[in-house]
């Protein structure tokens, strides 16, 4: 039988009212909801300095590391990233905030990115769904 827990990191909230998990750990994968900077994105536009797509990366990257960190694993186990980005223009940015948060890992994630119209909040420019398992390390590659 497959085992399956729900993975919780105090650094991604999870609402009570939630219809679904930030993380499941299946067996030695961990399976991540798409994330974004929210609620960093909202305080960052009430102080009038919205987070942009770098910034908004870094956030959503390091919530998928606090997931994978709380499953037992670490940024090495992360294999597959989609992106999701409301402007494609951004392409550039987000790939840099990704070599800046990968530094030193010589063999990156698989990745898809692709421009959608829309996120759940407007000031959200980012969104990113991580995959990862604790039984592979990119650090190991060739």
């Amino acid at each position: 039988m497959t085992s399956v827990r729900r993975v919780r990191a105090d650094a991604v909230a999870e609402l009570a009212t939630a219809s679904w998990s930030n993380a499941l750990l299946i067996d030695n994968e961990v399976v991540m909801s798409g994330m974004t900077g929210h609620p960093a994105t909202r305080q960052a536009t009430e102080r009038g300095e919205p987070l942009d797509a770098y910034a908004q990366t870094l956030v959503v990257l390091n919530k998928c590391k606090a997931l994978v960190e709380a499953a037992g694993g670490g940024i090495h186990n992360i294999y597959r990233l989609t992106l999701y980005l409301t402007r494609i223009a951004d392409k550039d940015e987000v790939g840099r905030a990704r070599r800046d948060f990968f530094a030193g890992q010589t063999t990156l994630p698989t990745s898809t990115l692709v421009e959608v119209s829309g996120l759940v909040f407007p000031e959200l420019c980012v969104e990113i769904e991580a995959s990862a398992r604790l039984d592979v390390d990119l650090r190991a590659t060739a």
